[in-house]
């Protein structure tokens, strides 16, 4: 019985080939990314706006009424509310955004989750109250300066690695594929402004990693080709590199989004927008291990000399030897 190969043995496409074309629509998606964050803004989530959040359960219903809670808080006057269904399908959550004067005040963001509860009891009569918090403009502002310095803490943490496990070029390289990836991510969800919370910071440092831990198989399989490979045409080590770990690459992405595209379908609105940024994040960096890390390379300047040591230092190294 044969084994299934997503990837022929003597696959050798020519990915560099192409490398300018593909820089450039990069440079482009991320700087269309980029506008749409500071033109159009993120659609933050009670955690970074501010606002409060309801959670109840309907005790004789097996489904929570979401569409007509959604439409009833809304009718109260406080705009569009984020209603999900969270645990069993009984159970919801209502997130209101409030006004900065309202969320800034405790009585007037308790006097708003009040109004909501009283008409949501006598609407419906299982209707249980779990809990409601408000999280006021200024915590919310903390919460998003801290979610900032967390993604930056992690991609220099990232290239600082990079920068002594291999060399300086991986080290940029790693750091712009990473930098490209949270950029088309944080695009998209200005684009269609889905809410942007505490689970898509999540979502993005989780991309972080997967997107490292492809761009550093790719890079240990460069430096390991240019230090046996005969040839100094750079451009062609590196796409027999990228081949050769192109099966490997496509095999974790490939089972990475069956796993997402079941947590989006069968997961629940709870979670959607969690799911949706791995998705397109998985995609980007796939795309970015491919095409970008490794073609980045060129115009760094890497050599084999970068890689394999002069016989000096070897004749320095031999005498430090006991």
């Amino acid at each position: 019985m044969k084994l299934l190969k997503l990837v022929p043995d003597d696959t050798n496409i020519k990915f560099l080939k192409w490398r300018i074309p593909f820089f450039v629509v990069s440079i482009l998606l991320i700087a269309a990314s980029w506008a749409l964050v500071l033109t159009k803004g993120l659609n933050y989530g009670v955690d970074f706006a501010g606002g409060l959040e309801v959670r109840a359960t309907f005790t004789q219903s097996e489904e929570a009424p979401v569409v007509e809670l959604r439409d009833q808080v809304e009718a109260l006057g406080y705009g569009s509310p984020v209603v999900q269904r969270f645990g069993e399908d009984n159970q919801v959550s209502i997130r209101v955004r409030l006004p900065d004067d309202v969320s800034a005040n405790k009585e007037a963001a308790q006097a708003a989750a009040n109004d909501i509860v009283s008409t949501l009891q006598s609407d419906y009569s299982d209707f249980r109250l779990d809990g409601n918090d408000n999280v006021s403009g200024k915590v919310s502002g903390e919460f998003r300066l801290t979610a900032l310095y967390s993604l930056l803490a992690a991609m220099a943490a990232i290239a600082l690695y990079i920068w002594i496990r291999f060399e300086w070029q991986f080290g940029v390289g790693a750091l712009f594929a990473l930098f490209h990836d949270v950029s088309l991510t944080l695009g998209m969800f200005a684009l269609f402004q889905m809410e942007f919370s505490l689970q898509i910071i999540a979502a993005i440092l989780a991309i972080i990693g997967y997107s490292l831990n492809d761009t550093i198989v790719v890079y240990d399989r460069i430096r390991e080709t240019i230090r046996t490979s005969r040839i100094d045409d750079m451009p062609q080590i590196f796409n027999e590199a990228i081949n050769a770990t192109l099966s490997r690459t496509l095999a974790t992405s490939g089972t990475t989004v069956l796993v997402l595209l079941a947590l989006l379908l069968l997961g629940g609105d709870m979670i959607e927008n969690f799911a949706i940024a791995l998705l397109v994040g998985i995609v980007v960096g796939t795309f970015s291990s491919i095409y970008i890390s490794g073609a980045l390379l060129i115009p760094l300047k890497l050599s084999r000399e970068d890689l394999i040591p002069t016989k000096k230092e070897v004749d320095e190294e031999e005498e430090e030897l006991p």
